[in-house]
């Protein structure tokens, strides 16, 4: 009998994954968590940890003292929102505007600059930037972009500089902004580790997408993101970790069949493929048609589902794991099956890399940014309708 027990409790040791011990000798037993000389967790002191940086706001107060606390923008005209020189990190942005224009959210376009770079590492409409791509207002609240009450536009990117920075809001629409409130808050720091990328965003569109023609044997597959909509092309080294995207429908029927397809270091096969569009949000089933917001991801605004005129504005932080690349990296994501639909996308993609950074497209004009709807009709051919 004492043999089985030995036995038995030799077979229990294993599969606990206890180390054997000698006979007659005692099983150790689990260290206390904070013995004498050990460390606990660094969570624990998170919080509390001293910081040596110097916390500054660049912001538009009214330096009489007053209650004028904002800057117009005439058309054509430029806002400098932060310049300073030396390193830091921006680590939070805010914006409210008072503005006559219906389109001012595409017409105002956030543009930022790091270590004396000549070409912005930052290029967007401002509505654009914080998720509003149809150039309406509404509120949400994500891990690094919300939009409280009311009308109040926050991002949380960290935007790391060396050698300086530089953030300024354009207006490149007909009528003037009013009132432009903003404040940049930042540190300052005598210099950054030398293994951080610089924060940029890049803005495209299509509207409509293209149609793949159906004509050609095997159309109905994509296998290689042959006539994706691209939210982002970039050479260097860095990680992708997120985009916001709005959708505006031109025919009926469900949108997001296409699949999310991303291109690492010149693969010429996708190396994350996806399996729809409502799957890469991390959502499912249409979203039931039913808006959504969460930490990581969102469907916030979704207006007249799956008919044409139908409004979608969604989002997708990569947080948890950035998709890295060495080399390169291409983020897909098809408009339809095969790209088979005519739907109007609007994107922002956000992203870290070393410098220099590829050459962005070409911003669309003012009036091109506009949401319009472009009716696909029976014949196939579309047809243009007021915003």
């Amino acid at each position: 009998m004492l043999g089985l027990l030995a036995s038995g409790a030799a077979s229990g040791a294993a599969v606990l994954g206890l180390d054997s011990v000698a006979e007659g000798a005692k099983p150790a037993l689990p260290k206390p968590i904070a013995e004498a000389g050990e460390m606990p967790a660094e969570e624990l002191f998170a919080q509390a940890r001293l910081r040596s940086y110097k916390a500054r706001r660049s912001s538009s107060w009214d330096r009489s003292g007053g209650n004028n606390d904002s800057v117009p923008v005439e058309p054509g005209g430029s806002a400098t929102i932060l310049e300073t020189a030396g390193a830091g990190v921006v680590t939070h942005l805010w914006f409210t505007i008072n503005s006559r224009d219906q389109h001012h959210l595409k017409n105002l376009v956030l543009r930022a600059w790091w270590d004396g770079e000549t070409s912005p590492s930052i290029e967007a409409p401002i509505g654009d930037f914080f998720g509003l791509g149809l150039a309406e207002y509404f509120t949400y609240q994500s891990a690094l972009l919300a939009v409280a009450p009311v009308k109040a536009l926050n991002a949380y990117f960290q935007m790391p500089f060396a050698n300086g920075a530089r953030i300024a809001v354009k207006n490149e629409g007909a009528i003037r902004t009013d009132n432009l409130y903003f404040a940049a808050d930042y540190v300052t720091l005598p210099a950054l580790p030398n293994d951080l990328g610089r924060f940029h965003a890049q803005y495209r569109q299509a509207a409509p997408n293209p149609v793949s023609d159906r004509s050609k044997p095997h159309s109905d597959k994509n296998l290689a993101g042959k006539d994706n909509y691209v939210f982002l092309e970039a050479t260097g080294r860095g990680h992708f970790v997120g985009v916001t995207q709005a959708v505006r429908q031109n025919k009926d029927g469900w949108f997001g069949e296409g699949d999310d397809m991303i291109f690492i270091d010149g693969e010429a096969q996708p190396t994350i493929n996806g399996t729809g569009t409502e799957d890469y949000y991390n959502g499912a089933w249409d979203f039931a048609g039913q808006p959504f917001g969460y930490l990581h991801n969102g469907a916030p605004f979704i207006s007249n589902p799956e008919r044409a005129g139908g409004r979608y504005c969604l989002y997708r932080w990569h947080t948890e794991s950035p998709i890295a690349f060495e080399k390169s990296i291409r983020v897909t994501i098809e408009h339809g099956t095969a790209n088979d639909r005519a739907d109007d996308f609007y994107s922002v993609a956000y992203w870290y890399q070393t410098e220099p950074h590829a050459a962005f497209p070409a911003l669309p004009e003012a009036a091109a940014r506009a949401p319009s709807l472009f009716r696909i009709g029976t014949n196939g051919m579309g047809t243009e309708s007021g915003g």
